[in-house]
């Protein structure tokens, strides 16, 4: 450390001249970080770091400075005004915000009261507050994005009706969704450390203009620590360290992460750790959840165990640790290189879900496990500034992604454990153009480059004598590419109208060969090439300052992939999932249209209704295996599916949220979301569609004061009869309640919910909860596990 230290310092020492700007927050003098400056003539921005300071050499032409945070009133000033002041601002808080500075929505940072689609944003100092054990949770805590399990180390998110590869994933600019993302429920994002991501941003509704294929239902960005330059020649540090312990699950969490940076060289590491126990449940609720019996091996046999507390989910429990390394280095105004490292690996952890199925009166499986979940990224990230004809900025991002994934599963008193072990490659380059030609005017560009390869086996394993066979994988070896290429205006129409809308085109090939070695497949190599085209067109309506309307008209798609176009597997018994390679595109069309206002400062409401269609949805539907409709697979004899183009979705619903400022230091907030959704099903029937959430709504008390943060929140689901239960889950009687007429259906839920932190001094901070206080039983829509009982939390952070 000391070395690194050292050679910043020396590269500090050498570095030219800079302005610094230091912004205070009015009433207390504290410095605020993350302060966005830009200015559009020259075209320029930058942020302050943790010390509230910012290098503004670059905007010593900018006549108009705009100068935001949320939760801060917006500063329009001049440069040699602010040489006036000293180069000290001092910004005022204010209740309320109409707008903030968002990336999602263009790739470049942009006011969001300038954007059409509705976008949120989540900060590192607001995860820290609320505390969730994984980045699926901290989705959650959003209360407009819902969460499925089917396990505690998992975490599926459902935007607007839509999930899993019908949603796009961030990372640094960088899409994770991979060519094996399923139409099942996924648990990706818990790769992802929450204590490392510096900023969440959800643009809901389709993305695909900016981010291509899956980005129907919605786009979760995720923007990770940013390495901080220093303002001068000093060297600064920063960062902070904390543990954490919650009963439900006896977790154990630790972080610690660092800045180090000097006015040329900066880098930012971060590691985590989290040790998660079996989860128990709550006390009050449907017995139907309750875990009586359980399997464990012992001598040699499968041993079926009275469960001493059925409360206590076994077996659910893992662990998990994350690992971030970023470099940054800014020899001038103009150049700015980043390298990113990031490196996630779980345990081994069990399918809860599947656990809980029976076969013959009994439990099904003496073990059915995900392997260890593995993410690797490297990340190249180079920006340069300069006004030329064809842009102001340009950025590149090179990348490589390395995922890995197994499913390892054995049948009840049988010594075959089957194991199928998945790695995808993931290969990626963007090259992003912006173009200002003044504040009115905002024109950005770019292409995309997707490669990803696909390996996957398969053997079986008598755990008896250790020997291995081979056995049929799961995916084909493949290769899935995409090429593209965007561009998108924003454009002030008058003062009063902004107008975004964009163009994309993207090119699609898989190519795949079949292992006929374990497997009679009628081919040995398939391929698929197609092209999309995409586009996007909105306004944004504000009459004044305190209200506006939003219209966006949008289409997305999604290209096959290969979980779509090659998979082999038994999703429930007596079925098995061939592959089809006679896919093309899915298609959604979407209309968003929304209202906000701020009355007085103090009341903000604002309200979104959306419809989606989706054409050509690649679904799952009977099928034909060399003729046969029934196939041997697994011991069993199975009915024939497969992903095809044949059916079309509807999806529509209303978002909305009202937030209020009442007596000094206290506030309230609530979310509401209501959705509905059908698709056809084999026979032209109607079914509601699967991944359309019952309503769900939170709302929150908070109080802050001095160095007290109060708050006090529910959250609420309401129930899915078996009437409103889509056709697809009405065969997952193991997840489900079972009502008076013995048929499954999803109880409606709340929990009522306390966090608190108190500052105990300027580098010390205690953090405590307890979630769901009524201790209640309850399974979220569609999950395999039920969430936490009443859960005891207490943290120690240290900021320095």
């Amino acid at each position: 450390m000391k070395f690194f230290i050292l050679l910043f310092f020396f590269f500090s020492f050498f570095s030219n001249f800079s302005q610094t700007l230091r912004v205070e927050d009015e009433s207390t003098g504290t410095p605020l970080e993350s302060i966005t400056l830009i200015s559009y003539e020259p075209y320029v921005y930058t942020t302050t770091n943790s010390k509230g300071q910012a290098n503004i050499s670059e905007f010593k032409e900018s006549v108009l400075i705009e100068i935001s945070m949320l939760g801060y009133r917006t500063v329009l000033i001049g440069y040699d005004e602010l040489k006036h002041q000293d180069f000290i601002l001092k910004m005022k808080a204010v209740p309320l915000n109409m707008s903030e500075v968002v990336i999602s929505a263009t790739k470049w940072n942009q006011q969001s009261d300038n954007i059409p689609s509705k976008v949120i944003g989540m900060s590192l100092k607001e995860v820290l507050f609320q505390q969730p054990q994984t980045t699926a949770d901290l989705l959650h805590q959003t209360g407009k994005v819902f969460i499925q399990k089917s396990q505690q180390g998992g975490g599926s998110p459902l935007i607007r009706g839509f999930a899993t590869n019908r949603l796009l994933y961030s990372i640094d600019g960088i899409r994770m969704n991979t060519a094996i993302f399923r139409g099942g429920n996924l648990q990706n994002i818990i790769s992802l450390d929450q204590f490392s991501i510096e900023r969440t941003e959800v643009l809901f509704g389709p993305g695909s203009v900016i981010y291509g294929s899956d980005a129907i239902g919605g786009v979760m960005s995720f923007r990770t620590l940013t390495p901080q330059l220093s303002t001068n020649n000093d060297i600064i540090t920063s960062g902070n360290a904390l543990f954490r312990f919650a009963t439900a699950n006896e977790e154990k969490t630790g972080h610690f992460h660092l800045n180090y940076g000097g006015a040329k060289w900066a880098g930012v590491s971060s590691l985590s750790f989290n040790d998660f126990g079996d989860l128990k449940m709550g006390s009050y609720g449907p017995d139907d959840y309750l875990r009586p019996k359980y399997v464990v091996r012992e001598n040699g046999m499968d041993v079926i165990k009275e469960n001493k507390d059925p409360r206590i989910q076994t077996p659910s429990g893992y662990n998990q640790y994350n690992l971030m390394q970023k470099i940054r280095f800014k020899p001038n105004e103009k150049w700015d290189f980043n390298y990113g490292f990031h490196y996630s690996t779980t345990s081994e952890y069990a399918r809860y879900d599947f656990m809980q199925r029976t076969k013959n009166g009994t439990l099904r499986y003496g073990e059915w496990n995900y392997g260890p979940q593995k993410w690797m990224m490297n990340l190249v990230d180079i920006e340069n500034k300069s006004s030329v004809i064809l842009f102001d900025a340009v950025n590149l991002k090179l990348s490589y992604q390395f995922f890995e994934e197994s499913r390892i599963s054995r049948n009840l008193n049988k010594t075959a454990r089957t194991t199928e072990l998945e790695k995808v490659f993931a290969y990626s380059g963007n090259l992003d153009f912006n173009k200002v030609f003044n504040k009115k005017n905002q024109f950005s560009y770019g292409i995309e480059y997707v490669l990803n390869h696909v390996n996957s086996t398969g053997q079986v394993e008598n755990i008896n004598n250790g020997e291995i066979q081979g056995a049929p994988s799961r995916y084909p070896e493949s290769d899935w590419v995409s090429l593209a290429v965007y561009l998108m205006d924003s454009y002030k129409l008058s003062e009063t109208i902004n107008m975004l809308g964009g163009l994309r085109y993207n090119q699609y090939q898989i190519d795949a060969v079949f292992d006929t070695t374990y497997f009679p497949f009628p081919f040995t190599e398939s391929n698929i090439s197609n092209g999309a085209l995409t586009g996007s067109w909105g306004l944004v309506y504000k009459p004044i300052e305190i209200f506006e309307v939003n219209f966006n008209a949008s289409t997305a798609f999604r290209s096959p992939n290969v979980d779509d176009f090659g998979k082999l597997f038994g999703p429930t018994e007596g079925t098995v999932m061939v592959p089809n390679p006679n896919l093309k595109e899915e298609y959604a069309y979407n209309v968003d249209l929304g209202i906000a206002s701020l009355i007085n400062e103090n009341v903000k409401a604002e309200i979104f209704g959306y419809y989606t269609y989706l054409k050509d949805a690649l679904v799952r539907r009977k099928f034909t295996f060399n003729g046969a409709s029934q196939i041997m697979y697994d011991g069993d004899l199975s009915d024939v599916y497969a992903i095809q183009n044949a059916a079309n979705a509807k999806v529509w619903g209303i978002q909305g949220a009202i937030e209020v400022k009442l007596l000094s230091g206290l506030g309230f907030k609530t979310n509401a979301n209501y959705q509905k959704g059908e698709e056809e099903l084999d026979n032209g029937a109607k079914s509601p569609s699967r991944h359309v959430a019952p309503f769900f709504a939170n709302a929150a008390l908070n109080y802050r004061k001095n160095k007290i943060n109060l708050q006090l929140n529910a959250v609420y689901n309401a129930e899915k009869t078996f009437e409103q239960m889509p056709e697809e889950e009405k065969a997952k009687t193991y997840i489900y309640a079972l009502d008076a007429n013995g048929n499954i259906y999803s109880p409606a839920w709340y929990t009522l919910n306390f966090k608190s932190d108190f500052q105990i001094n300027s580098h010390l901070k205690l953090l405590a909860g307890v979630e769901n206080i009524t201790d209640q039983r309850y399974r979220p829509y569609s999950s395999g596990i039920s969430g936490a009982g009443r859960n005891y939390i207490i943290s120690v952070r240290t900021d320095f």
